[in-house]
């Protein structure tokens, strides 16, 4: 079986990226689906994976791979026959049993726990992979494959933090940072489905005029100076109602000095780096809501495949690259040159 592996952990990471005919075959436990891969996608998770994520023990050879399109053919004990033939998209995060503690307290807010299909364990980056039903979605039959295996992952994790997190209400004004990533394209797309006026930020003019013309209405070059002033600005100084981030240090402060009275500060990563200085002041005086997001849950996925089958939803595509030239998948993503989602095609 064809998977692409990263061979040993180190940076960069695209040298590491090999092409193997002789991967283990996989058969579904109970509860599991057996899958033929159409298109999987990368993520910034295929980076890290490759560098190696402090808390979780990867293995080398590593398959890594999050997001895919896939046709089920096989299921395990306990699963409808059903399902057999149908295409998928797939959830990549496995929630995970919450402790059982004499001394606890009732869980009600605590967060889900999860460990994620391409991290923890093997991902979607081979020609057939198990995974719990429960955690795939139908798309129709026609559906392309590349858009399917692109909109999976970001779009959940985008679609939990602005929606489910951040309760965005329609018309509402939105930051988005670091347009050109992933998530920020599909946080670009259900913002704009949700009729919400949308500003953006990014260092490379070139991805400005991208997101220009799917759909954001301001740009805003990032030169390292005090840009919150062009989006109060923009707003006619009432400021935005939600700043999605997933830049962390270098935009953070930028972002709660963007905010109106009430606006949330929504965050699903850090690729500039964790470590922030912010207004405590600002954030308590405006009532500001401070809150992270990581993946979603089966539900949420279901929900948002549900945008995406209906044609309220769409992924941005950046290039689509045969598996055998993987390697130049991960160079494009640890360039920086890509503006939407890279996919892998797996049909020959």
């Amino acid at each position: 079986m064809h998977a692409i592996t990263i061979t040993e952990q180190g940076g960069p990471v695209s040298p590491h990226i090999v092409v193997t005919d002789n991967a283990p075959e996989t058969s579904p436990a109970p509860g599991e689906a057996q899958l033929r891969t159409l298109a999987s996608a990368l993520n910034r998770m295929d980076i890290w994976v490759g560098l190696g994520i402090p808390g979780v023990d990867i293995g080398y050879p590593h398959v890594g791979g999050c997001d895919a399109c896939a046709v089920v053919e096989a299921v395990g004990e306990g699963v409808d026959d059903s399902w057999i033939g149908k295409r998928v998209l797939v959830n990549a995060a496995i929630r995970q049993p919450e402790r059982v503690h004499p001394d606890d307290p009732t869980g009600a807010t605590l967060a889900p726990n999860y460990e994620l299909l391409g991290e923890h364990h093997h991902g979607f980056h081979r020609e057939r992979f198990c995974a719990p039903a429960a955690n795939l979605a139908v798309v129709p039959d026609d559906t392309d494959p590349v858009r399917g295996a692109a909109f999976g992952l970001v779009s959940l994790t985008a679609y939990s933090m602005i929606i489910t997190k951040g309760a965005l209400r329609p018309g509402q004004r939105v930051l988005i940072t670091g347009i050109g990533g992933g998530v920020a394209t599909a946080a670009l797309s259900i913002a704009k489905w949700m009729a919400c006026p949308v500003v953006v930020t990014s260092r490379h003019r070139w991805k400005l005029d991208r997101a220009l013309e799917f759909g954001a209405d301001h740009a805003i070059l990032d030169e390292g100076q005090d840009w919150s002033k062009d989006v109060r600005a923009w707003t006619n100084k009432r400021g935005v109602d939600m700043a999605v981030d997933s830049v962390g240090k270098p935009t953070h402060m930028n972002c709660i000095k963007s905010l109106a009275r009430g606006g949330a500060f929504v965050t699903p990563g850090n690729t500039g780096g964790p470590r922030v200085e912010t207004d405590q002041a600002r954030i308590f005086w405006n009532q500001l809501r401070v809150l992270g997001s990581t993946m979603g849950t089966n539900d949420e996925f279901k929900e948002v495949v549900a945008l995406f089958n209906a044609g309220h939803l769409a992924p941005v595509v950046d290039a689509v690259i045969p598996f055998r030239e993987a390697r130049t998948a991960w160079e494009r993503l640890e360039a920086g040159e890509q503006f939407g989602k890279i996919v892998i095609d797996w049909r020959d």
